[in-house]
Order: C-alpha cells, then structure tokens, then sequence
C-alpha cells in the first residue's frame, strides 16, 4: 500500500527547506520590515551627523526643525517595522512549529508502528522542542538579512566619510563571522547530544509514572527513582557543557564585537585629529560604532541558532523518515468468515493452531501469561506478519494482505491495560461519538454504578490514565470502549480481573448476549467467562492441546482444573 511517507522530507536539511519554501512569502515581508528598522537604526546616527554638520555651518532654525522631524520620522519608521515584523515573523514561526508537531505526531500515531530506535517520551519531545527549535529558522533567516543590511548601510556611510572605515567595517565582519562559524559547529554537535539526553529522561519519567502503582506495590520505586536520577544526571551534565559551549560563543562575539567598535571609534578620532574627516561625520562614526555593535551581536548569534535548528531538525527526520515496521496490503476480508490462526510461531508460540467460526464465542485458556500475551499482541499486528512463522487470516484473507483500515474497522483487540484519556466517561468509551451501543455497552461492561455515582453521568470528567477511577472501573471502562466499536471480530484479554467475582459472573453473560452473532475471541482464565463460551481451547507450552467446552473440560482434565479454578 502506498502511504503518505513517500511525501515526507528526507535529511534534517530537507525539512529545513520545507520550512522556509513555504513561509516564504511571510520571511519576504518580515524581511523587508525588518530591514527597514535595521535601515532606521543605522539612519539615526547618520542623520545625526548631518544635522550636526549642517547646523553648526548655517546656523538656521528652519534645518533644524526638518532635522527634528526626519528624526521624528526615522524613530516612527524603527518603531513600527520592528513591531510589525516581528509580529509577521513569529506568526509564521509559530504556525511552522504547529505543523510540525502535528506531523511528528501523526507519524507516532499511525496505526503500523516505525522502526525507530525512539521511546513515546523521545517523541514527545522531538514533537515538542525540536519542533519549536526547527521552526525558530523562519525568524532567523530574516534577522540575518536584517542585520546584513544594516553592517552594509554603516559600511556604506563609513565608507563615504572615508574608505578606510568602511573597508574596517566590512574586514572586521567577515573576520568575526569565520571565528564564529567554526565555533558554531560545536554548538550543533552538543546540542543534539543535550536534546538526545533530554528526550531520554522524558521517556523515563514516562515509564515511571506509567508503572507507579506497581512499582510501589513491589517496593521498586526507590530503584527506579536512582534509574530516572542517573539518566537526568547525564542530562544536566550535558545541558551545563552546553551551557558553557553557549557562554564561551557569546563572550567570544561580545568581545569582538567590541573590539570591532572601538577600532572603528579610534580610527575616526585618528581621522578627524588629522582633519580628514569633518565634526559631522566623526559624530556620525562613533554613533555607528556604538550602534553597529547591536546588529553585530545579533548577525554573530545567528550560526548558533542555524545550527540548533538543524540538529532539531534532524532529530525530527529520525521519526519523519522512519519507515514503517511492516508495509500494509491493500485489501479487505470478506464478510462472515470468522478468525483463524494457522500455524504461529513467535515468542511463547510454537506453531499454534485454532479457528473461530463466523458469530462463535471462544474462550482461550493460556496457562503461560507469556504465551497469552503473545497470541494477543500477533492478533493486534503489534508484531507484523513478516516476523513471525504461520499466517492469521481474517475473513478468509491473511493480515498481511489486508490494509490498516480494513484491519482496524473489522477486528479490534482490546488489551487488558488498555489507556485512560482525560476527557469524560463518554468520550473515553465512546470517542467518534458514533456508536449505536453506547447503552448497551455500558450496561454490558457493569459500569452503570459507576456513571449512577456522579451527578453528570456518562459526562462525568476523567483524569488523565483514570487518575479518578479505581482499577475496576478503568478496567469496565476500557472494555465498555471495546463493546461500543461493535466489530465484526473482538479480541478481549483479561477483562475482569480488577473486578469481583459477583461483578466477574455478571459481566461474562452480559458480554456473551451482547456479542451473540458476532465473533468473539476471549483469552482468559476466569472460569465465568470460560463458562459462558462455545468452546474452550486451552493453550499449553505455545500450543493448543486440548478443545471442548468449560464444564467438559472440568470433567475429564486434572490441570485444566487446576489452572482455572478459583
């Protein structure tokens, strides 16, 4: 199946193009705008030495007050351009990060997972900061050019006084820019390791606070607090070497900058003390010297910023441009043609074979978690077809034929563990606001006394991962979730076991009607949900080895007794 990747950009470069090609039009304008309160800045001392100049030769009040007021239109000019563009530019900006945000995270998102070497926690920052750090290059770009403009515009008036000061000017640029070029590079190189170390921490703290209730219950928090501790360690020591990288680029433009300044300062003096150059313009070159110091500094910052743009970019390319684990087919399974695994072999599986019939209920007994846990996640193309032995089909077509979407709108396998989102009740179980089952799953999964406890209802808010709702309720809310799809095929693993045994019964038969005539696949060892199941393939040592029903099952085999009674 061909998908969206082939028009993703490539290398970190190529998203940096993507980025300027189209806000061109905005850097066009910010540019200009920009430009001209750089040209502004730089006219202020210019004029300054006119008037001076001119004043003190004619004398006449009348200059004066056209002075006065090409100032007051040159400070109105520097005023509104920088206000104006800056807004230009940080909308573009800001609509630039969006976008990229919104891609780093449909990549993550997509139903067939990329092979990328990245946990959740990395991504989100990559969808987060490195977004915004790429983005940052639409302001750069034209706060170059700006600054370019005005070093050329004193460079130019300098240079008309007398041309030794403009060729310092232009000598002294060039020769700040190589020192910083190079320095820059370092800046790059420690701050993708900063941003790598950063996102490595996030993943972390994702990790931790995702398994914090076990790890409380078995004691592990202690260790896995010195695991986060080191890995953020490792992150701080990074972010300070970066830090000092940052300071040494900056001290080292300040100081040549300055340096800069001063040799054009002196050099005017020397200038007009020999009476080369008149009152006017030496007023003129020390206001440039002092006024070029500013677009200097911000002409010296921008290789940094390129170069953190660039990182960031290319750690956005790493999930971008990752290809897909599996490449999906095109097409869809036929109608009332059941489930069926043949042959599967893939961790704890060795060579597992059963079929589910079109509307039949079965429940499967795996006495190795292991072994359950695997057949769920092939079942959920959570391992793609080309990495295990054997083939699953479904409505007579393989998984490896089928596309995404047909997969997704005709089977659904619902984990044990399945996430909580903040939102409501309703959302969470209900989340296109398109299901016809709404009720009916409600009723089906037990929670009634859940949505009966709060006044709202179905609309009753729920905090991120089901911070509010007791280990039952999120379990009965995930699989009320999984009813309301309502899909040809249903794959349930474990859905009661944070419930009682009153509540366990309860929810085995409601979920057995509800499913009548549709195919149901339950891997489980709760012996009321085995009880209300057609048949019962119990699956041993990664193979099926025994098939019939609960209560015959109980009757004629000693382990299967053991493993499922309770």
């Amino acid at each position: 199946m061909t998908t969206a990747d082939e028009k993703r950009p490539r290398p970190g470069s190529d998203i940096l193009r993507t980025a300027l090609r189209r806000n061109v039009g905005a850097m066009a304008g910010g540019t200009v705008l920009m430009g001209l309160y750089q040209a502004g800045e730089t006219a202020f001392p210019i004029a300054l030495g006119l008037i001076v100049e001119h004043t003190m030769r004619d004398r006449s009040l009348g200059l004066l007050g056209v002075s006065i007021a090409a100032l007051a239109v040159i400070i109105t000019t520097v005023s509104l351009s920088w206000r104006f563009g800056m807004r230009v530019l940080q909308k573009a900006n800001t609509t630039e990060a969006h976008r990229w945000r919104v891609r780093v995270a449909e990549c993550g998102l997509q139903p067939v997972a990329r092979d990328v070497d990245l946990k959740s926690g990395e991504v989100l920052t990559i969808a987060t900061e490195d977004a915004d750090q790429t983005a940052d290059i639409i302001e750069v770009v034209p706060l170059l050019v700006s600054s370019l403009v005005a070093v050329l515009i004193a460079a130019v008036a300098l240079g008309l006084a007398d041309l030794r000061l403009g060729v310092l000017v232009i000598a002294g640029t060039v020769a700040i820019l190589t020192v910083l070029s190079v320095m820059s590079r370092r800046i790059g190189s420690s701050t993708r390791e900063q941003q790598a170390r950063v996102a490595r921490a996030g993943a972390k703290v994702a990790d931790l606070i995702i398994g914090l209730r076990p790890l409380h219950g078995f004691g592990g928090n202690h260790a896995a607090f010195r695991s986060y501790r080191q890995v953020s360690t490792e992150a701080k020591h990074q972010a300070v070497t970066v830090a000092k990288v940052n300071g040494v680029y900056a001290g080292t433009a300040l100081a040549l900058n300055a340096v800069l300044a001063a040799a054009v300062t002196l050099t005017a003096g020397w200038l007009a003390f020999e009476g080369r150059i008149n009152i006017g313009e030496l007023v003129m070159a020390v206001g440039l010297a002092q006024f070029i110091m500013e677009p200097l500094k911000l002409f010296s910052e921008m290789p940094k910023y390129v170069m953190i743009a660039r990182a960031s970019a290319e750690r956005m390319a790493l999930v971008l441009t990752a290809p897909p684990v599996t490449t999906p087919g095109a097409e869809r399974p036929a109608p009332g043609r059941g489930l069926e695994v043949d042959g599967v072999r893939h961790g704890a599986l060795r060579k597992v074979r059963f079929r589910v019939a079109a509307g039949e209920f079965v429940a499967v007994a795996a006495y190795q978690p292991r072994a359950a846990a695997d057949l769920a996640a092939v079942l959920a193309l959570r391992v793609p077809p080309d990495a295990y032995e054997g083939a699953v089909r479904v409505g007579g077509r393989d998984l490896a034929d089928l596309s995404v979407d047909a997969v997704r709108e005709h089977l659904l396998v619902n984990p044990y563990d399945g996430e909580i989102f903040a939102g409501t009740l309703r959302t969470n179980i209900d989340p296109s606001g398109t299901s016809r089952l709404l009720a009916e799953a409600v009723e089906a999964s037990m929670l009634t006394d859940v949505v009966a406890l709060h006044r709202e209802g179905l609309d009753h808010p729920v905090r991120d991962r089901g911070a509010n709702l007791s280990g039952g309720q999120r379990q009965r809310l995930s699989l009320a979730r999984a009813l309301a799809a309502d899909t040809d095929v249903l794959v349930l693993r474990d859905p009661t076991t944070a419930v009682d045994a009153v509540t366990e019964q309860l929810i085995a038969r409601n979920v057995a009607e509800l499913r009548r005539g549709r195919t149901t696949v339950v891997i489980t060892s709760s012996p009321a949900l085995l009880d209300v199941a057609d048949r019962v393939l119990v699956l041993d040592d990664g193979v099926v080895t025994a098939e019939d029903t609960h209560r015959n099952l109980l009757a004629t085999d000693e382990d299967y007794c053991l493993a499922v009674a309770r």
